[in-house]
């Protein structure tokens, strides 16, 4: 680990476990603060003890798309820490499986409002608490399942393009002082998977070049790396996460 982070506060959005708790481990462990929100206060304050504790890590809970959870926890964030320098829009949800012609359109409704609208929020209230004076690093959680027809689980994947669509757009607007990016993983080995790989995760992986499963850390490295001046010529950008599944032409 580094220290690359060191003075930087940063929020993630659906933090207490799986890829949003490794995000905010990586980013502690490079020298960040940071802020975790989730839903359930009891989750996230185990996490913010696996973090390290208050000089570390502090936590607000409510729902992702709510505007006015969004703002406490951005002014909790600043209040605590001194500034918000970083943000990663975790957060998603997949309420429903099938094909596109049984879906309950208040399910689709609910999944753009979390997946793509409460992370364009998010961006809104951080340029508006912190980033538009002092710039700032964002990146997204998107999905390969964004990437091509996704049987299954498409309305999902239209979800992620959309958010990856705002990603592209959002660096263009905000820049120089702001980068955009994303990550779009395959399936990572965490509880929101288990229904795409549970009893069966040898034969999906063996349609992976590398025959594994994605874990939480292979995504928080490339994260990192994203938010950090490591990356400070990348904004806009989608980079896939995903074992070279893509290449297999499978999702």
């Amino acid at each position: 680990m580094t220290n690359r982070f060191e003075g930087k506060v940063a929020m993630v959005t659906g933090a207490s476990r799986g890829i949003g708790l490794g995000i905010a481990e990586r980013l502690v462990a490079d020298g960040a603060k940071v802020c975790i929100t989730a839903r359930k206060q009891e989750a996230l304050d185990e996490a913010v003890v696996a973090l390290g504790g208050p000089d570390h890590a502090i936590a607000v809970a409510g729902q992702a798309d709510d505007i006015e959870h969004q703002s406490n926890a951005l002014k909790q964030a600043i209040e605590a820490f001194g500034s918000l320098d970083l943000l990663v829009n975790n957060t998603g949800l997949n309420p429903v499986y099938g094909p596109l012609l049984d879906l309950d359109l208040d399910a689709a409704r609910k999944t753009i409002e979390v997946n793509c609208l409460a992370a364009l929020s998010w961006v809104q209230q951080a340029h508006r608490a912190w980033m538009g004076e002092h710039g700032g690093s964002v990146v997204n959680v998107s999905s390969v399942a964004g990437l091509k027809p996704a049987p299954g689980i498409g309305f999902y994947g239209a979800s992620k393009a959309m958010l990856s669509h705002i990603t592209a757009e959002l660096a263009l607007e905000l820049g120089p002082d702001i980068r955009v990016n994303a990550v779009a993983p395959a399936v990572v080995k965490t509880t929101f998977a288990t229904a795409l790989d549970e009893g069966r995760e040898n034969e999906v992986a063996a349609s992976y070049p590398l025959k594994r499963l994605g874990l939480p850390q292979d995504i928080d490295s490339v994260v990192a790396f994203l938010l950090s001046e490591d990356a400070a010529c990348v904004t806009g950008q989608i980079i896939i996460v995903d074992g070279g599944l893509t290449l297999t032409g499978g999702l």
